[in-house]
């Protein structure tokens, strides 16, 4: 379900937890305080579809081919819907959030899961997976965090793509470049091109009209490691 078609106490709350957030100078912090306050309901967490994001799998249908042989990471994973969808496919997944109780959540909900779930950060990301992993997906994940710390996550993003790998990104679009109003925050054209500096090339992208705001999109973009 959409931000906007969430009730409006659960997106005053998100508002709240977020503000606060920032104002700490953490602007990951609220996502654990989200999901212990959703006690187990999927309906309190905005983002929660129990099952692979449409638009993963749209590009999956297009584009993922087979797994086997390949490692992905899932970045921000959620609930591990779209990390199970890779998995399925073949490939070896690691997926992983900075929410303790999201990951204890994918693991109860998968118990037999081949995914490897960790608690990790963004901003500190292992050592180990620096340029590894064949096909990275970062869906929604920037887009939930402030202009403030964007070229930050950004790079993060870049720096987990195999040399010959494949990042997908699944975002929201704004067709400005002043800063809008969120959680979430779209991005806009500048922002997506700090990939291009980053060693990765736009190879293809596909945009979703949301139905409200003419100046806001969903994409999907596809891009190739050049390094």
């Amino acid at each position: 379900m959409a931000f906007e078609q969430q009730p409006e106490s659960l997106r005053q709350k998100v508002q709240q937890w977020s503000d606060e957030a920032i104002a700490q100078s953490d602007p990951t912090a609220w996502f654990e305080r989200l999901y212990i306050a959703a006690d187990g309901n999927t309906d309190q967490v905005p983002w929660a579809r129990l099952d692979v994001h449409p638009h993963i799998q749209d590009w999956l249908s297009q584009h993922g081919g087979r797994g086997e042989g390949r490692a992905a990471l899932v970045i921000g994973c959620g609930l591990g819907d779209d990390a199970e969808a890779l998995a399925a496919l073949g490939f070896a997944v690691t997926a992983f959030d900075i929410a303790p109780t999201a990951i204890a959540w994918c693991q109860k909900r998968f118990p037999e899961s081949p995914v490897t779930y960790l608690v990790a950060d963004l901003f500190k990301p292992q050592a180990a997976w620096l340029k590894r992993f064949d096909l990275v997906v970062e869906c929604r994940d920037i887009q939930a965090l402030p202009l403030t710390v964007r070229s930050e996550a950004i790079a993060a993003v870049a720096s987990v793509v195999a040399p010959a790998g494949t990042l997908l990104v699944v975002t929201r679009l704004r067709a400005t470049e002043a800063e809008p109003d969120g959680p979430p925050w779209p991005l806009s054209e500048q922002e997506l091109a700090q990939f291009g500096a980053a060693g990765l090339q736009e190879r293809q992208r596909q945009v979703f009209d949301l139905g409200g705001d003419p100046m806001i999109h969903q994409a999907w973009v596809e891009y190739a490691a050049t390094g």
